[in-house]
């Protein structure tokens, strides 16, 4: 049984930001920590105060995690980057709304007093029994995870105990966020105080100026002398809020968040749904089963569509089953449009399945359709511009020697330019059919044939056509060449010139999507240059429909079966800054070489070059833990370590150098879970490294100590390759039904009744009958066992806190 949360991002844009640069703007991006933790840097976007994002991310994480919080900061080239604000929202408020959180936050000031993290290991206890006056016992042990607050990044922390007026102070550990102090302070219970409480505070200590706090806990005595003694690690609270004079001044964020709590039970109680959900697949086309996918399509909401139909596409593609569902979603669409120019164009189940499907199953045969175009793009970066009302001549620049540009210049300079990128992707489209993944072309055969009996009259010969190019041209191809890092094609967002230029080859692709050159000349006169390469274009595509809609009939069906997705394949590679280290202490250089790793099914490798002889090789089942490394060890706050063993049993550890926060957390996602299954993990590790013959997070001397801080194998970022988890969707589902099914309920009878059941479809519609009951049955199955986990839980939870009141 696995236990996580999973938190969906989306930061949409900010405005009203404050201006930090002598230009009079600002170059703002975005950082997100989950409890203090960087895990997200977005682009930048420059010379704006209203930047806009829209950058979606998926976190799975530990469901024990606090708080989200997104820090606004202005990037400078020769200066420390400039905060401008954060905004964070706790666990409890995402919790509280599972429907998700979607507005406007406004940006607050930094203030030290609550930038804490971290916790602190303690022991409580109340002493002394019968005429022995009590005393009240806190036993100090160590702390984790604790802020940077001085240059050389760490701590000098020590802890202050305060109760009833009285103040005790450890000793204070310098250079450490791990500190152990493992002292204990006494104090004279007070039995008058009626509402009496031990503060523990953890403050860094400093030399000149004054001392900065790091966090704080406070205890309930009277609720600790019931109880007699308690122990274990608690997190470190700010101080109290202060209001900040500049809230509201600071500009703000709209965020787009939602939190999903997931118990994925064992395979063998989804079996019974995929089975049913399987059969009615593979049987709705005959009659004999109940319409369970249009029961779904009708009883959806719309802010549910796309993520239900985003797990139904993913447990169909696992049960090998994707095309069948897709081919009733398109049956039950096309019963329903009347209008051919209205088709698939909603935001339906099927239009929703269809554009999951080709995110899940085409993006590598994206990369490689648009990888070369959009690259070309970006390098060149020319000012292209067709809109007359639109052409800056400042940002055009000469000509020649010492002649201005004019407007008609631009316009034939850019009108060239854009055939020139539309003829070279429509060339890589008509190419693309003898890679194109099997599945899809098999798809939109299935399309390409129930539009065409669908509509069949000679006025409507383009229809079918227009039905393959709404989804690959309107819905996939378009949208990517527009938001190219939103589909992983870049790394950043696009300049402001750079973005037209991909917004206008956009639109040209739309038209030859839309086959209908009229229209968009009317809408927009000033495209009517492009409209002889459209038209070309249109044809062109109508023959590349034609191929990809048979190709499930050529005889290299081999290349086909080879170039498809394989789902559950996981790969990642790149050059990376590489040490690897047995017994050897850390040596004064750099130890870092560049190495091109590659991670791969069974093993990460590296070599000095891509296609060389590979240096060496971990086997992934032997890595124990994959962790971040503190900033103060390299200088580097986008260091991690991957810690494995050997077959003798000595520890092993290589250090990755990673050269932005994140390609950090990207390596650290892919490592984590193709490690996921593996058996010998380590619970806790040091973040630093040994060197000087001691830790230089816990300053302990033992090298084979267990380590200061806890591991993190559930924080990962979802990534589009990333192998299908049936379980996990069937969960999902599951959990939607549930939701909806006295919804599915009502419309089965009310459908019932309005076709009127014939005696003659009786026993047919007695099987429809029986297989709605049977569904029902099997979600309060499911239901029964959450509820028997959630018991189980419960008294886990009680017999612990028994044990440790005894």
């Amino acid at each position: 049984m696995a236990k996580r949360s999973t938190l969906f991002i989306r930061i949409v844009e900010g405005k009203n930001l404050p201006i930090k640069d002598i230009t009079g703007s600002s170059d703002p991006y975005c950082i997100v920590k989950i409890d203090n933790e960087a895990i997200i840097r977005t682009a930048t976007i420059w010379k704006t105060l209203s930047p806009f994002w829209g950058e979606e991310y998926t976190v799975h994480l530990s469901p024990y995690f606090r708080t989200v919080s997104f820090y606004v900061l202005d990037e400078d080239s020769l200066s420390r980057d400039d905060v401008i604000g954060k905004a964070s929202i706790s666990r409890e408020v995402l919790a509280a709304k599972p429907q998700g959180v979607d507005g406007w936050m406004n940006l607050t000031e930094i203030d030290p007093d609550e930038e804490v993290q971290g916790e602190i290991h303690l022991q409580i206890s109340v002493l002394g029994d019968g005429d022995i006056p009590r005393k009240l016992c806190c036993q100090v042990l160590e702390a984790r995870d604790l802020a940077k607050k001085d240059r050389n990044g760490a701590s000098d922390p020590f802890v202050r105990v305060r109760y009833n007026g009285k103040t005790h102070e450890s000793a204070v550990v310098k250079k450490s966020c791990y500190p152990r102090w493992n002292e204990i302070f006494e104090f004279e219970l007070d039995e008058a105080l009626a509402d009496s409480l031990l503060s523990v505070e953890v403050w860094d200590w400093d030399l000149v100026s004054r001392n900065d706090f790091l966090g704080k806990v406070l205890f309930n005595i009277n609720k600790l002398q019931s109880a007699q003694q308690e122990e274990g690690w608690f997190r470190l609270g700010p101080d109290k809020s202060k209001h900040s004079e500049y809230e509201g001044t600071l500009g703000s964020l709209r965020l787009q968040l939602r939190l999903r709590d997931e118990v994925v039970l064992p395979s063998s109680h989804y079996k019974p749904l995929t089975e049913l959900l399987s059969q009615s697949v593979g049987s709705q086309l005959n009659g004999n089963w109940p319409d369970f996918i249009m029961l779904i399509d009708e009883t959806t909401t719309a802010e549910s569509r796309q993520e239900v139909a985003n797990n139904l596409v993913k447990l169909f593609l696992g049960q090998g089953l994707v095309k069948e569902f897709l081919d009733v979603l398109f049956k039950l669409e096309l019963d329903k449009t009347t209008e051919p120019n209205t088709l698939f164009r909603s935001n339906s189940l099927a239009s929703k399945s269809m554009e999951s499907f080709l995110k899940v199953a085409g993006m590598q045969y994206l990369h490689r359709l648009l990888g070369p175009i959009i690259n070309r793009i970006f390098e060149e970066k020319k000012y292209v511009e067709l809109d007359p009302s639109k052409v800056e001549l400042k940002e055009a620049g000469c000509a020649g020697l010492h002649r201005q540009q004019t407007e008609s210049d631009i316009i034939q300079q850019s009108s060239s330019l854009l055939q020139s990128y539309l003829s070279e992707l429509l060339t890589s489209i008509l190419q693309s059919a003898s890679y194109c993944p099997l599945l899809i072309c098999q798809a939109f055969h299935q399309l390409y044939l129930r539009v065409q009996k669908r509509f069949p009259d000679p006025e409507y010969r383009k229809v079918k056509f227009i039905a393959v190019t709404s989804f690959l041209c309107l819905r996939f191809i378009s949208p990517a060449i527009m938001s190219p890092k939103l589909f992983h094609l870049r790394e950043k967002h696009a300049d402001a010139r750079t973005s037209r230029t991909l917004l206008l080859l956009a639109k040209a692709v739309q038209t030859i999507g839309n086959m209908d050159t009229i229209s968009c000349c009317s809408k927009e006169p000033w495209m009517v240059c492009l409209q002889p390469a459209i038209q070309q274009g249109i044809t062109q595509l109508k023959d590349f429909i034609t191929k990809l809609v048979n190709c499930h009939e050529s005889e290299d069906l081999e290349l086909q079966t080879r170039m498809s997705l394989q789902c559950g394949t996981m790969e990642k590679e790149g050059f990376l800054l590489l040490h690897r280290t047995k017994d050897k202490c850390m040596p004064m250089t750099s130890p870092f070489k560049k190495y091109y790793v590659t991670l791969c099914k069974d093993t990460l490798s590296y070599s000095r070059t891509q296609h060389s002889k590979k240096s060496s090789s971990i086997s992934l089942p032997k890595i124990r833990a994959v962790e971040k490394v503190e900033e103060k060890c390299f200088g580097n706050a986008n260091v991690m370590q991957i810690i494995s063993s050997e077959d003798s049993g000595q520890q092993e550890t290589l250090y990755l150098d990673c050269k932005s926060v994140n390609e950090l957390n990207h390596w650290l996602s892919a490592l984590r879970k193709a490690c996921s299954h593996n058996t010998n993990t380590m619970s806790c590790y040091h973040p630093g490294i040994y060197k000087a013959d001691r830790w230089s997070c816990c300053h302990q001397k033992e090298k084979s100590d267990q380590g200061c801080d806890k591991t993190r194998h559930g924080v990962t970022l979802q990534e589009w390759y990333d192998p299908l988890d049936p379980d996990l969707e069937a969960q999902l589902i599951y959990q939607h039904l549930s939701s909806v099914q006295h919804a599915m309920r009502d419309k089965y009878f009310k459908l019932r009744e309005q076709q009127g059941v014939q005696e003659a479809d009786s026993v047919r519609d007695q099987k429809k009958a029986d297989g709605l009951s049977n569904l029902f049955s099997i979600l309060q199955d499911l239901h029964d066992a959450h509820a028997a986990v959630e018991e189980e839980e419960r008294l886990k939870n009680k017999n612990f806190f028994l044990e440790l009141q005894t």
